[in-house]
């Protein structure tokens, strides 16, 4: 298993593809029947077919929680053990989980791969372009209970709460 160096781990896991992938899904060996979704392995497809089953043979003791993957059960079991073997190398913080790491590491790095394709705002988790991508559609779902004013974000709304409220929590 080729580790690399972390700047290459990160395009991996930011989806920066360096490289082309020549590898065409119709050459693909073992394909799933319900979705046509193909893959080179097949034990990855017998992992895929329980997103259509449902089934969760992987079952926590501790708790009952059940997974479709034994690494999402394994991944869950730092939950009740509080084991975080993943440590940022900058400020020490421990996570449970690689992706975490990752995602946290750009707080020092600066790194924002994720840009609003309208204002070309960058962030540092999809999520956050998700959430932010909510102002240009025009989606108002949070309503304030006194005035009916509505806004894209939640944030925004609790913030916008204070006028009624007077709270001043800065």
């Amino acid at each position: 298993f080729y580790q690399g160096t972390q700047n290459e781990q990160l395009h991996v896991h930011n989806a920066e593809r360096r490289y082309s992938c020549d590898t065409n899904v119709h050459d693909l060996p073992h394909s799933c029947e319900v979705c046509n979704k193909a893959f080179s392995n097949k034990s990855h497809l017998i992992a895929h077919q329980r997103v259509h089953s449902g089934e969760r043979p992987y079952a926590c003791a501790v708790c009952t929680k059940a997974f479709s993957r034994k690494s999402d059960l394994i991944t869950h079991l730092r939950v009740h053990s509080g084991e975080r073997p993943y440590a940022c190398s900058v400020c020490t913080v421990a996570f449970s989980r690689k992706s975490s790491l990752i995602t946290h590491q750009r707080i020092h790095s600066g790194e924002r791969p994720y840009s609003c394709a309208v204002c070309n705002k960058a962030f540092s988790q999809k999520s956050t372009l998700i959430k932010h991508q909510g102002i240009h559609s025009g989606d108002h779902p949070y309503s304030c209970e006194v005035c009916n004013k509505a806004f894209s974000q939640k944030s925004t709304l609790i913030k916008h709460q204070r006028i009624h409220s007077g709270d001043r929590p800065y």
